[in-house]
């Protein structure tokens, strides 16, 4: 019914996530009315999407691919005795507005997920053990998500950071109700946490 490029396009749009058939047939003929130079630029971030990022090989952070280590890593003003686990490259940048992190980080790729094929093997894990010793690190902060993947990977993530090094600090980041939601809108993971960390007044 439609020209072949056309739903080429909407084909294509709709693989992103959060992006349905209609907001793909949207986006595809607002591009088609829109200046041919905007398609070109998106064209362009694309490729350059793919060649001009990379993973840093310590923190597994994204960096240009010109830089060899990432800034939160390199800067002597970070402090590597501590390190931040997170499981996405994304989730340092939420950390890092709140402009109260003066440590390092470590990405582990993603959190324990059978359902999905994800094995602990496929996480950064031994390289995080690794960067321990090698830093001298004193405490490990795991900040992965609230959800029951997020939450297996902090108990394994747990587990074998207490067998290998005794002695050092682990934490996590203090779970509770988020600031203007009901209760009856709260998830049970997030309501257990709050109860189990429920402060004095």
């Amino acid at each position: 019914m439609l020209p072949k490029a056309l739903e080429d396009t909407i084909e294509a749009l709709g693989r992103l996530p959060g992006v349905g058939p209609r907001t793909a047939e949207r986006y595809a003929y607002f591009l088609f009315r829109a200046n041919p130079q905007l398609s070109a630029n998106i064209a362009n971030t694309l490729t350059n999407l793919h060649s001009c990022v990379k993973s840093c090989p310590i923190t597994f952070a994204l960096i240009d691919t010109c830089d060899d280590l990432s800034p939160f890593y390199s800067d002597p003003s970070r402090d590597k005795k501590t390190i931040l686990v997170v499981e996405e490259p994304l989730d340092i940048y939420a950390i890092e507005q709140t402009k109260q992190f003066s440590g390092t980080y470590h990405v582990l790729g993603g959190a324990i997920s059978p359902i999905d094929g994800i094995t602990p093997d496929q996480l950064h894990i031994k390289e995080l053990v690794s960067r321990i010793a090698k830093d001298e690190a004193t405490e490990v902060i795991i900040a992965t998500n609230p959800s029951v993947e997020g939450e297996s990977t902090a108990l394994l993530l747990q587990k074998i950071l207490r067998e290998k090094y005794p002695a050092l600090k682990i934490t996590r980041l203090a779970r509770g109700l988020p600031l203007g939601v009901d209760l009856s809108y709260a998830d049970q993971i997030t309501l257990s946490t709050a109860l189990s960390n429920r402060t004095n007044l």
